[in-house]
């Protein structure tokens, strides 16, 4: 899942991040770059939405309840 840019970005260069993985308390970011290509793992409300924009949805697509 893709963030967009207004909600959050690369800490290194400011490009779009993808969300590839989460748990009850992280989600794992890589940036789009490729020439950047971080990753790391922020936590749940990361993009200031209080954890109710991103998560739930990442969540469910792995196939997770988001209050399991």
């Amino acid at each position: 899942m893709l963030v967009d840019l207004i909600d959050g970005q690369c800490r290194s260069c400011g490009s779009q991040l993808k969300i590839v993985a989460a748990d009850d308390a992280t989600m794992d970011v890589e940036c789009t770059n490729e020439e950047c290509c971080d990753s790391y793992t922020v936590e749940i409300d990361a993009f200031e939405d209080g954890g109710i924009k991103y998560w739930p949805q990442v969540m469910a697509a792995s196939g997770h309840e988001a209050w399991e």
